[in-house]
C-alpha cells in the first residue's frame, strides 16, 4: 500500500482511536487519516497546547488529552479518564517516542528515558486500556518499531544502560524492546483467545522532527549532522503509511509487521517487514514481559 491506495481503507465512523504523540510527525499524519475516515480520534500528547494546535489542523472529530509516557502516574491518570469516557476503544496506536538523546537522562520513575518512554510507558498504557479494547468488536494495538531494532540487543543485566551509556544504542534497545513487546503481546492475546490484534509497523528512514531536535544541544556541528541525516529519507506522509496500514488496513492479522519495501526497508511502498532473530525469540519476549510487569506494576495477561 502507498499513500495513493489509502483511499481504499475502511469507513471508521463510530470507532474510537487513540494515537500517542499525535501532535506532530508520524502521529499527526496517522491521526489525520483516521479522523478523515470518520473515527473519533483522541490525541494523546505531552503538551496540550501543541495538541490543541494539531487538533485545529485536523478535519474531523478529535479531542486532546494530556499524556506523559515518561511518567507512570500520568499514564495511569490518562488511562483512567479515557476508559471512563470511552469504555470501548477500537484502536490504540503507540506512536510517541523520543530518539537519540545526548547525555543519559531518566524518566519520572527512574527509567532510562528512551526505554521508559518508547516501551515501558506504552506497555503500561496498553495494559491499563486492555478492558476497553476487549470491549470492541475487533480492536487493534499498533506498536511503532524501527529498523534500528535489527542491530540492537537487550541486556537484561543492564536494561537501563547504566553502564557505558550510548544514546544511539539506547534508542535501538528501546525500539527492540517495543518490537518484542508487540510480538509477545500477540502471543499472549492469541493464547487467551482475545479478539484484540497486536500489530507492528516501522517507518523506514523518514523526515520527522525528532532527529534534528535531539541534536540541537550539540551546537553547530550537531545541527549539520542532523541535516545530513535527513538526506535520502522519505516524507513523513510516506513514512506513516505502514502504521496506517497496520491500524486500519483490511485483512490485517495479529502478529503482522509492516514497513517500507525498498532499499533494505528504508523507503518505498508498504510490505511485510522482517523481525530480527532476537525480536522473534519467545524466551526474550517472556523475559522482557516479566521485567516490564515488575518495573511498571502493570500485569494484564
Amino acid at each position: 500500500m502507498t499513500e495513493r491506495t489509502a483511499d481504499h481503507l475502511p469507513d471508521l465512523r463510530g470507532r474510537v482511536a487513540v494515537v500517542t504523540g499525535a501532535n506532530s510527525g508520524l502521529g499527526l499524519v496517522t491521526a489525520t487519516e483516521l479522523a478523515r475516515r470518520g473515527a473519533r480520534v483522541v490525541l494523546a500528547v505531552r503538551d496540550p497546547a501543541a495538541g490543541g494546535e494539531a487538533a485545529r489542523r485536523i478535519e474531523g472529530d478529535v479531542e486532546v488529552r494530556e499524556l506523559d509516557l515518561a511518567s507512570l502516574a500520568s499514564v495511569r491518570a490518562f488511562a483512567a479518564g479515557l476508559a471512563a469516557d470511552h469504555p470501548v476503544i477500537d484502536l490504540l496506536v503507540n506512536n510517541a517516542g523520543v530518539v537519540l538523546l545526548g547525555p543519559r537522562r531518566t524518566s519520572a520513575d527512574g527509567f532510562e528515558l528512551q526505554l521508559g518512554t518508547n516501551m515501558l510507558g506504552h506497555f503500561a498504557l496498553t495494559g491499563l486500556l486492555l478492558g476497553a479494547l476487549a470491549a470492541a468488536r475487533a480492536a487493534r494495538v499498533v506498536n511503532l518499531s524501527s529498523i534500528t531494532h535489527k542491530t540492537a540487543h537487550l541486556d537484561f543485566g543492564d536494561l537501563m544502560f547504566e553502564r557505558d551509556y550510548r544514546a544511539a544504542a539506547a534508542y535501538g534497545r528501546s525500539k527492540l524492546a517495543t518490537t518484542v513487546f508487540g510480538v509477545e503481546l500477540d502471543r499472549r492475546l492469541r493464547a487467551a483467545g482475545s479478539p484484540i490484534a497486536s500489530v507492528l509497523a516501522h517507518p523506514g528512514l523518514t523526515r520527522t522532527n525528532l532527529t534534528p531536535r535531539a541534536w540541537e544541544h550539540r551546537g553547530r556541528i550537531g545541527r549539520v549532522i542532523a541535516r545530513l541525516g535527513l538526506l535520502g529519507t522519505q516524507s513523513v506522509e510516506q513514512g506513516a503509511q505502514p502504521q496506517v496500514r497496520a491500524a486500519i488496513g483490511p485483512g490485517v492479522r495479529g502478529g503482522q509487521f509492516f514497513g517500507p519495501s525498498r532499499l533494505w526497508e528504508t523507503r518505498g511502498p508498504v510490505a511485510g517487514a522482517r523481525l530480527s532473530r532476537e525480536a522473534a525469540d519467545p524466551e526474550v519476549g517472556r523475559r522482557l514481559w516479566s521485567a516490564a510487569e515488575e518495573l511498571t506494576g502493570v500485569r494484564y495477561l
